[in-house]
């Protein structure tokens, strides 16, 4: 069925030069309106950053990076690298633990023989290059953003091990630390493969916008001939046919034809556009039933698909990288232990000790201050919690952005697929001169030949009410208007307001400006041109949208509406589920302005969309969350993602992103905590007194803060 129209509104008028948004919606006909005018150019889409992934840190120099495949395969092989070199520094532990003196004093055995050292020296020096290869290059990475993090934590940890070890065998006399640097090594290496496989979700947002386009176009020759070219080779001013169902290989201008256009992956709006003789067609939209011509205005770079891909890749560039807690963690513990291993150096320089001891000394400090448990302290939290959120529909991307999403205190949502279904059902039927079954009855025997959603959303009620279907005849479409066919050898139709104004038809504009001030679209069943009454629809909300937005309120966060539907829709819309702030009449374009107005505010944004057209402001925010219904680039764009389009799991977000930040920082406290008191006595505060921490009693502190950060992480649960 083609969707009503209200006829009061023009909609012949050129969208790139007025507020489409502004027109009324409510008490007219979206199909009829003409979308193709708006200027869709100006549309920012953009989304995804894969600069909190810490993938600046690995080591990217094994990877085979000539398969451009995407992220995700990329993210793949560099899981599979880490445990690679996991296994393979676990088994060379084995044998450098057994060589080691200290070890086999700490068990009581004595397996030394003539030339052990050295043994213990090349497996260890295997460990050190090829297992620390990824922290090393990860140290240099960070060194060169002077932003010490965990890597550069890390690489200073092994490197000294390294050295000072090195030097044990070949220059000084000492016990050498080989055993804690094979140790550290495996330990960093099991933590990160850990998080790398908890969280696989590398986004392909750029190569999902091209998807959109089809690659083939029939071009239109000058005796009307057509021949199949590939898109890219297509020029402003050549002329192109598209069938029914096919994608718009390019944006254009329609000379001939007229058909219904899917434009919903472009702007998120379900509802199909009627098109005809000189509106515009956006490329990546579908075809419907019909057959159109048109001539191409757009190419290359011009395009509204190439804009947004510049948008999202703009957006990748701009959005500022959180340093996630562990980073910081491991930044603190980086100066803490080059500080502390340098006094500790000078002080004993100082007080006449040998160079021998200042320097096992310091050393020692600086091992020890580097514990095991912070390799584990925040991976196993994350694959804990990312296992929690997978088991509740909740797919982490951006674990940055997750951690982060504790501090939020905004939530926007847009309306249509969000926090409405985006399709039609039926909420009203008035009845003039039949019963509502009777009336509904026949609405649904004619819609059913219909593919349009509003006709979809009649036959579901009709199908949900178990209506009978009647035999029909002479089924024929209303251009603009509505449909029309015999039922019982009588002429029914099924019309817009505008069919009944132009027909002079009269029915009760009170009741159905009543309708209209709700936003929902109205049908006019008529018979023999009797009027029998009327049906409304609307866009339905989602069950659970009030309740999260109740909930979100009780954790004083406030919801906020931002839709580019006209204000009475919103308005409704917002007062169902609770939402006081509504922002309406917003263009695509202008959405992620409207997050950064917000932000400028001293807000911190979550916002939550389904459509292409929600990507710039899924961008702008702080958390972009997109319902798994959605549009691939919505989802491909996101921080997360909500598998069961239920408004309620964004509350389960923030809730697991707040437990998960508390375990986060309870593990923390258990790696690093004992440092308070190692740090001294390694440094040999008490050594006057007879006091000094031996490297063995520091391996046994470190492994029992191991053993308590990992049973602390499987404790987590959503409060």
């Amino acid at each position: 069925m083609n969707k009503p129209e209200d006829n009061t509104k023009n909609n012949k008028i050129g969208h790139s030069t007025m507020n489409h948004s502004k027109m009324d919606h409510s008490a007219m006909d979206h199909g009829k309106m003409d979308h193709s005018k708006m200027d869709h150019s100006a549309m920012d889409h953009g989304k995804m950053d894969h600069s909190t992934m810490d993938h600046a840190k690995m080591d990217h120099s094994t990877m085979d990076h000539s398969d451009h495949g995407g992220h995700h395969d990329h993210h793949e092989m560099m899981v599979a690298d880490f445990k690679k070199r996991f296994f393979f520094s676990l088994i060379l532990m084995v044998p450098i633990l057994a060589l080691s003196p200290m070890i086999q004093m700490f068990i009581g055995v004595d397996w030394r023989f003539a030339g052990d050292s050295y043994l213990l020296f090349a497996l260890s020096t295997v460990i050190f290059f090829y297992g620390g290869k990824p922290f090393i290059s990860g140290a240099v990475e960070e060194f060169n953003k002077k932003s010490p993090a965990m890597m550069m934590l890390i690489a200073m940890a092994i490197t000294v091990a390294y050295i000072y070890s090195s030097l044990t065998v070949f220059v000084l006399k000492g016990s050498d630390f080989f055993w804690e640097l094979a140790t550290l090594v495996v330990i960093m290496l099991l933590g990160h493969w850990i998080e790398m496989r908890s969280v696989m979700g590398a986004s392909k947002a750029l190569e999902e916008l091209v998807k959109l386009m089809p690659e083939i176009a029939h071009l239109i020759g000058p005796n009307g001939e057509t021949t199949d070219v590939p898109v890219k080779d297509l020029k402003e001013g050549d002329m192109v046919l598209i069938k029914p169902g096919e994608k718009v290989p390019v944006d254009g201008i329609i000379f001939d034809g007229a058909s219904s256009v899917n434009e919903s992956m472009i702007t998120g709006e379900s509802v199909p556009v009627d098109k005809g003789k000189d509106n515009e067609i956006i490329g990546g939209s579908i075809n419907g039933e019909g057959i159109l011509k048109f001539k191409v205005n757009r190419v290359g770079d011009k395009t509204f698909l190439s804009q947004v891909i510049k948008m999202v890749r703009e957006a990748q560039e701009s959005r500022s990288n959180t340093q996630r807690l562990a980073d910081v963690a491991a930044k603190w513990l980086f100066y803490i232990a080059t500080t502390a291993g340098t006094v500790t150096f000078i002080v004993w320089m100082a007080l006449d000790k040998d160079l021998t001891f200042a320097i096992e000394r310091a050393v020692t400090v600086m091992i020890i201050s580097c514990p095991h448990a912070l390799g584990l302290a925040t991976p196993l939290v994350t694959a804990v919690s990312t296992s929690i959120g997978a088991k509740q529909g909740l797919l982490i991307r951006d674990r940055a952005a997750f951690e982060n999403a504790r501090k939020i205190n905004s939530i926007v949502f847009d309306k249509t697929g969000t926090l409405t279904r985006g399709e039609f059902g039926v909420t009203d039927i008035n009845e003039a001169s039949a019963t509502k079954e009777e009336l509904l009855r026949l609405a649904y025997s004619i819609e059913l030949n219909s593919e349009h959603p509003i006709a979809q959303g009649i036959a579901n009620e009709g199908k949900k009410m178990d209506l009978e279907r009647l035999e029909i005849s002479d089924y024929q479409n209303i251009t603009g208007k509505g449909l029309m066919a015999k039922v019982g050898g009588k002429d029914v139709r099924i019309v817009s307001p505008g069919y009944m104004r132009s027909e002079n038809i009269s029915f009760d504009d009170e009741d159905y400006e009543k309708l209209a001030q709700q936003g929902k679209t109205v049908v006019f069943v008529l018979e023999e041109n009797k009027l029998l009454g009327c049906i409304a629809l609307s866009d339905i909300i989602r069950d659970s949208a009030k309740e999260a937005v109740d909930t979100l309120r009780t954790m004083n966060v406030e919801s906020i509406l931002l839709t580019g539907d006209n204000k009475r829709v919103a308005s409704y819309v917002g007062e169902r589920v609770g939402i006081q702030k509504v922002i309406a009449e917003v263009l695509p374009q202008e959405k992620a302005s409207k997050i950064e107005e917000l932000q400028a505010d001293g807000r911190i944004v979550g916002m939550t969309g389904d459509g292409v057209n929600d990507a710039p402001s899924l961008a702008k925010a702080d958390l972009g969350i997109a319902i798994g219904a959605g549009t691939d680039v919505a989802i491909e764009t996101a921080d997360i993602i909500l598998v069961q389009s239920d408004p309620l799991d964004v509350v389960s977000i923030l809730k697991l992103s707040r437990a998960t930040y508390r375990k986060m920082l309870q593990n923390l406290a258990w790696a690093t905590g004992y440092n308070v008191i190692a740090i001294p006595l390694a440094a040999g505060v008490l050594y006057n007194q007879g006091i000094v921490i031996s490297p063995a009693l520091g391996a046994v502190l470190m492994s029992l803060s191991t053993v308590v950060v990992a049973l602390n992480a499987r404790l987590l649960k959503i409060d």
